[in-house]
């Protein structure tokens, strides 16, 4: 049931602390709040990227400039600055750096659940490993046009990333038409898998994913190791609109409520022996 939630602003969930900088965590059941601070001298690949481990920030910030300025750097090399009471959108796949000598402070919607989070353990890891595919990909894009294309894609990643902080996933990263994500619970990547490829349909897009569970090892913020490319496999299997699982996964999650039927004895490309898959039929209740 709906329930009205608020929570004050200097209590947050979580703090978490990095070079010349800080963001604190604001949970409200599946939506999450982040209050960053970052000082003057901060910039995010020279104090955030050790972190990722990726070449650029991928998360998708949405949100509202409290004071300061921020420069951000896009892909393309094109460049822009956020000021003091302002609202942004920053697509994935950028830099960034404080401008002047004031702290830049804002409220963040999106992408904090994951943002500047270290991942702590050993390097060899379990958990739940996701793939997503748009099919025909290339047809789409061409009788889309360039321009609406280019949109679609955002607006879907946007989705993706709504659907990966609520059923807290990471985000490994993008995959040209799809994505690599990593969960602790092989039921949440489940969930998530068939949130995103339901997300994808109201938008006309065909999209199709894996699930596989297994250790992975955790290098320079990638995903290595023969359940990686099992997950990708199981992935490449399924049609689209399907969310297809590994045995191993469907195992684990007896008892969760979620459907599946028989998708057959698969032979996965360079997985040597066939594989038993199952589809995803119904989230349950």
């Amino acid at each position: 049931m709906a329930r009205t939630q608020s929570k004050p602003i200097g209590a947050p969930d979580e703090v978490r602390q990095f070079p010349f900088g800080s963001l604190e965590i604001y949970a409200i059941d599946d939506l999450v709040f982040g209050r960053t601070i970052f000082e003057p001298g901060w910039r995010w690949s020279e104090h955030v990227k050790p972190i990722a481990g990726t070449d650029l920030c991928q998360y998708h910030h949405i949100g509202y400039s409290i004071s300061g300025r921020l420069g951000v750097r896009m892909l393309d090399g094109t460049e822009s600055e956020i000021g003091p009471r302002s609202v942004f959108d920053i697509p994935p796949g950028h830099d960034a750096w404080v401008v002047g000598d004031e702290a830049y402070i804002t409220i963040d919607f999106a992408g904090m659940r994951s943002f500047a989070r270290v991942d702590e353990g050993a390097q060899r890891i379990l958990g739940a490993i996701l793939f997503t595919d748009i099919v025909d990909s290339t047809a789409l894009a061409e009788r889309l046009g360039a321009s609406r294309w280019k949109d679609l894609l955002a607006a879907q990643q946007q989705d993706v990333q709504f659907q990966l902080d609520r059923f807290r996933g990471r985000l490994v990263k993008s995959t040209g038409d799809g994505i690599l994500a990593f969960f602790d619970g092989s039921e949440r990547a489940i969930r998530a898998a068939r949130a995103i490829v339901e997300a994808a349909e109201t938008r006309g897009i065909g999209l199709r994913a894996g699930v596989h569970t297994g250790e992975v090892e955790l290098v320079g913020g990638d995903l290595q190791g023969l359940s990686v490319h099992v997950a990708a496999r199981v992935m490449a299997a399924a049609p689209g609109g399907r969310v297809y699982v590994s045995a191993t996964t469907h195992e684990l999650v007896a008892g969760s409520g979620l459907i599946f039927e028989d998708a057959g004895a698969h032979e996965l490309k360079g997985i040597s022996g066939a594989r038993q898959l199952f589809a995803l039929v119904s989230g349950g209740s």
